[in-house]
């Protein structure tokens, strides 16, 4: 779903016309950018949390079968999983203000939507090794190799996450470039 698409069609009337103004329109279109990356960031945080209930289900069943050993190791991946989903609730969406020194961009705040679109695009390999850990938490077998490889997933979508900062001042540092260009006629 692209959270962009589900902006343009809750515009209003009044928006419309507004949209039509001059100097209105780009101010507008980087509000409606900004609010369709913090839907699509919500949903990835909700996503998140739906597994990290996962996870604690899974380690209330390590306690109900006695794998108390595992316990500390899926906590791990617990409290990995707590950390990205409160690093995606709480990230920048794009904002800057009139004084700011650093202006933000219409290329970056789409880089921004691109990125997050990207890790939503990911969800599914945590899904699947928490539903492999589950699995191997009922076999009784291979439940510690089982968490580490949670723990490297969670990880390595922490550390795509880490990157965002560096995909928009990677645009940003085009966009200025461009700005500078002089303009081909």
């Amino acid at each position: 779903m692209d959270f962009r698409d589900v902006i343009e069609g809750a515009k209003g009337g009044l928006e419309k016309f507004a949209a039509s103004l001059p100097g209105f329109k780009g101010y507008k279109e980087k509000e409606w950018r900004r609010e369709a990356d913090k839907l699509l960031r919500g949903k990835l945080a909700d996503e998140l949390a739906v597994q990290l209930r996962r996870l604690n289900e899974l380690q209330l069943q390590l306690v109900d079968s006695g794998l108390i050993e595992f316990t500390d190791d899926l906590g791990r991946a617990i409290k990995k999983l707590e950390n990205l989903v409160d690093r995606i609730k709480t990230a920048t969406y794009g904002y800057s203000g009139f004084f700011d020194a650093v202006k933000v961009k219409e290329k970056q705040l789409d880089a921004i939507y691109a990125f997050d679109a990207k890790l939503l695009e990911q969800l599914p390999k945590v899904a699947e090794a928490i539903d492999a850990v589950g699995q191997d938490i009922e076999a009784g077998t291979g439940i510690g190799a089982g968490i580490q490889k949670l723990i490297k997933v969670i990880t390595a979508l922490a550390e795509q996450f880490e990157k965002r900062k560096e995909a928009i001042t990677a645009v940003g540092e085009v966009t200025e470039a461009d700005e500078e260009a002089p303009a081909e006629q």
